[in-house]
């Protein structure tokens, strides 16, 4: 009997065992060939600005992310003229891009490119709370995931990478700040700065070039030999005129230009350049505008008008009377 029973829990083990792999395999099958169907896309990371600067905006006025993304591409900004305070609107953001060009990704085959944005909004003013934001609203912001900058910068908001064919328009809900609440805000008109990127960048913020860039030869001489190396890239030796040899590393997916034997100066581009993407800024202005300024110039216009209206009876009025005086 207890053999019996030994004999059935051993079956049963195996049979749960034999699942499991089942699950497993069918699991491991299903990714390597989503792999291989839906080829990876390129990747913008605007978390790498987070990393390395405090701030996205340099003294200059330029935007960080141009020092990695070194192509400029347009960028545009829809903001309202004014706003009230505390009040949720709309900040969209253009980043147009030909949806039919594909970019070198960090495999070096080619894939879609993504998109990026960060909008710098004035100092109050921050991201919307779901609870707060519209109902038609959300239906352009879509399940966009925003994050702020920083702990310390709500008015700073970051979005990406995101896949560049559903989001050459991205709606940011912005909530407006009160001063009659927080005094640290005034009422007035604030600056916008706005950047967007299309794609990967050409060089990581420690200054190491990506694979999406041109490489260049590090010295003057013949081409003496390209080969293959094993990550798909290519290691290409220059026979310099004093006879030492250079090896210049090019990484899969920049298209080489040159050839065995074939002379070059240092400098020169060994490969195309492909990238296909770029960044751009844009700058913008808002008011935060005091209702009771509207009330109060509703009420101008209200004077205004009544006052022309009695202008012109009174002008009837005394036309009549030097009518009635000319009879007589």
């Amino acid at each position: 009997m207890r053999t019996r029973f030994l004999t059935e829990v051993l079956l049963e083990s195996l049979a749960n065992l034999r699942r499991v792999a089942t699950v497993t395999i069918a699991t491991i099958t299903l990714l390597l060939v989503g792999s291989l169907a839906l080829p990876q896309t390129a990747i913008a990371y605007p978390i790498f600005a987070q990393q390395a600067y405090e701030t996205p905006r340099e003294a200059t006025g330029r935007i960080v992310c141009a020092n990695c993304h070194l192509a400029a591409k347009p960028t545009y900004v829809e903001v309202p003229q004014a706003v009230l305070p505390d009040t949720v609107f709309e900040a969209v953001v253009k980043i147009p891009y030909d949806t039919s060009v594909q970019q070198v990704v960090a495999g070096g085959e080619k894939g879609p490119l993504n998109v990026g944005a960060v909008l710098m909004l004035p100092e109050g003013f921050k991201l919307a709370p779901e609870d707060r934001i519209p109902e038609e609203m959300k239906e352009r912001v879509q399940d966009v995931y925003f994050q702020p900058y920083s702990e310390d910068k709500e008015n700073i908001i970051v979005v990406g990478p995101l896949p560049g064919e559903q989001y050459q328009e991205i709606t940011f809900p912005v909530l407006s700040p009160d001063p009659n609440t927080d005094k640290s805000v005034s009422f007035g008109k604030y600056s916008v700065h706005v950047g967007g990127n299309r794609g990967r960048g050409q060089v990581y913020p420690n200054g190491e070039k990506s694979n999406n860039a041109v490489y260049n030869a590090s010295a003057s001489g013949t081409v003496s030999q390209i080969a293959k190396a094993e990550d798909g890239g290519y290691q290409v030796t220059i026979q310099t005129a004093d006879g030492n040899t250079v090896v210049d590393t090019v990484p899969a997916g920049p298209p080489l230009l040159i050839a065995e034997g074939q002379e070059v100066k240092s400098g020169d581009a060994l490969t195309d350049n492909p990238n296909v993407g770029g960044f751009g800024q844009v700058d913008a202005e808002i008011v935060l505008q005091s209702p009771n300024r509207i009330l109060g110039l509703l009420a101008f216009f209200v004077i205004v008008t009544l006052a022309q209206i009695m202008l012109v009876l009174k002008k009837k009025q005394i036309e009549k009377v030097q009518e009635a005086e000319m009879q007589f």
